[in-house]
C-alpha cells in the first residue's frame, strides 16, 4: 500500500480504561451493590453537587421545562423525533416472526421478543445532548419496552437536568426519568436500589467514568457497547467539495479533545484547499478552543494513489461516521464493511444523522464497527427460537441425537432421546 500520511496525530488517543479509573469505578459500583440509594445518593452530591433527596423527575418538572425552551427548539426536537420514529418503525418491520417445517413431526421458529426493561444514559457536559435522549429512547418504545428509564447528571447552572434534555426525554417516551450521572448511575440502573429497579439493558454514550462502568456491569446487565472518543473518515476525490470537507472535520473535532477527524483524499490539490477552508473556518468558531485543540492533537490526512487504497484504508480504520465524497459512489459501497454508519455523497452532511435524518447516532467507536452496528429498534429485541416436535419428528430425530450424545459422554441426553424413540 503506497499511502501517504499528509497530516499526522500529534498524539496518541490514551485507552481510557487505565487501571486507576478501573478501581475506582469498580468502588463505585461495589458501593451502589451494598449500599444501594444511601450509596447512590452519596455520589451524587460529591461528584454532581446534587442536593436533592429525590433522583426522580416530577411530571411537573417535565411540564416546566417545556416552559424554558423556545418554541423553535421545541419544533425542531418533534421533528428529529418523528423521523427516528418512523425510521425506527420501518427497521422493525423488517424483524419478522418465522416458523416452518423442516421435516415431518419437526416445526421450528423464532420469536421476537422486546426487553423488559431499558436504561438510556443521556450525558450532560458543556451543552445539553437531547439528541442522544432521542436516540437512545425511541427506538426501545418503538421495540415495545415496557418500561424505559432515562438519566442524565445535573447540568451545573441550575442544579439538575437541562430542560432541553428533560424535554427530549419526555417527547421521546420515558416512563422514568432520573436526575443522576456517571459511574454510580449505571450501577444503580444495572443492579437496581431501593427506589430505582434494575434494568435488563442500558444504552447511550458517556465519559470515561460511564464507560468503565458499563465494562464492569457487562454480563450483570446488556449494554449496547464500549464507545471511546467520536470519530468520521472521509474519502474524497478531485470533485468533493474541499469547504464540506473542512466543515464536516470541524464538526467533528468540536466533540471533545479526544475527537478524530480523519481525510483519505485521492487528490493533492484537494487537500491543500480543505487546508485552507480548515483555516479560515477555525478563526470564527465559536468552539475554537476544542475543535482546534482535537484537530492539532487527532486530525490526520492520507493521500491514497487509487480508490483501493482508499477503500482499504478505510475498512481497517472501522470509523464511527464514513462520509463518501467522490464521483462515483456506488463503486465503493460494496467493498466497505467496517463503519458505524455511511454518509453518500456531498449532500449527506455527518451532522444530519446525528440530528434529523432518521438513523441513530449512538455508534460504534475505537474499531468496533468491525463486529458491530449502531444502536437500533434491534438492539432491545430479542430472537428466541422454539421447536414443536410431534412423535413422528422425534422418531427421526431420536437415534441421531442418542448417537451424539453418547459420544459426548452425555448419558442422560442419551436417555432422553432413547425414551423417545
Amino acid at each position: 500500500m503506497s499511502i501517504k500520511i499528509i497530516k499526522k496525530p500529534n498524539s496518541e488517543i490514551k485507552s481510557e480504561n487505565n487501571s486507576q479509573i478501573r478501581e475506582k469505578v469498580s468502588d463505585i459500583l461495589l458501593q451502589i451493590q451494598k449500599n444501594g440509594d444511601e450509596a447512590l445518593l452519596e455520589f451524587c452530591r460529591k461528584f454532581d453537587n446534587y442536593q436533592s433527596e429525590n433522583l426522580r423527575i416530577s411530571s411537573k418538572q417535565i411540564q416546566d421545562a417545556y416552559k424554558h425552551i423556545d418554541s423553535e427548539y421545541i419544533k425542531a426536537l418533534e421533528t428529529a423525533a418523528y423521523r427516528i420514529k418512523k425510521f425506527a418503525l420501518y427497521q422493525k418491520e423488517a424483524i419478522k416472526p418465522l416458523e416452518i417445517e423442516l421435516s415431518a413431526g419437526v416445526t421450528v421458529g423464532h420469536r421476537i421478543i422486546p426487553v423488559s426493561s431499558s436504561g438510556s444514559y443521556v450525558p450532560g457536559g458543556r451543552y445539553p445532548l437531547p439528541s442522544s435522549a432521542l436516540m437512545s429512547i425511541i427506538p426501545a418504545k418503538v421495540a415495545g419496552v415496557e418500561r424505559v428509564i432515562a438519566c442524565s447528571p445535573p447540568d451545573k447552572s441550575i442544579g439538575t437536568i437541562h430542560p432541553a434534555t428533560l424535554v427530549a426525554m419526555d417527547m421521546a417516551g420515558a416512563d422514568e426519568i432520573y436526575c443522576m450521572g456517571g459511574a454510580h448511575a449505571i450501577g444503580a440502573l444495572a443492579f437496581g436500589t431501593k427506589s430505582i429497579a434494575p434494568v435488563d439493558i442500558v444504552v447511550g454514550p458517556g465519559n470515561q467514568w460511564v464507560t468503565e462502568a458499563k465494562r464492569q456491569v457487562s454480563g450483570s446487565v446488556g449494554i449496547d457497547f464500549i464507545a471511546g472518543p467520536s470519530e468520521v473518515l472521509i474519502i474524497a476525490d478531485k470533485t468533493a467539495n474541499p469547504a464540506f470537507i473542512a466543515a464536516d472535520l470541524l464538526a467533528q473535532s468540536e466533540h471533545d479533545p479526544n475527537a478524530r477527524g480523519i481525510l483519505i483524499s485521492l487528490d493533492e490539490n484537494l487537500i491543500q484547499e480543505v487546508l485552507e477552508y480548515l483555516k479560515t473556518y477555525l478563526n470564527d468558531l465559536p468552539t475554537q478552543s476544542v475543535a482546534k485543540r482535537s484537530w492539532e492533537n487527532n486530525g490526520t490526512i492520507y493521500f491514497a494513489d487509487n480508490i483501493i487504497e482508499a477503500v482499504e484504508l478505510s475498512n481497517k480504520i472501522a470509523p464511527e461516521h464514513l462520509e463518501l465524497q467522490v464521483s462515483d459512489v456506488n463503486l465503493l459501497i460494496p467493498k466497505l464493511y467496517n463503519y458505524g454508519s455511511l454518509f453518500i455523497g456531498p449532500w449527506s452532511a455527518e451532522v444530519f444523522g446525528d440530528y434529523v435524518s432518521g438513523t441513530n447516532h449512538i455508534l460504534p467507536t475505537m474499531k468496533a464497527a468491525r463486529y458491530t452496528g449502531g444502536v437500533w429498534v434491534g438492539t432491545f429485541l430479542k430472537v428466541a427460537s422454539y421447536q414443536q416436535i410431534s412423535p413422528e419428528g422425534a422418531e427421526e430425530l431420536a437415534p441421531i441425537a442418542s448417537e451424539l450424545a453418547e459420544l459426548e459422554g452425555l448419558f442422560a441426553h442419551k436417555l432422553a432421546s432413547d425414551l423417545r424413540k
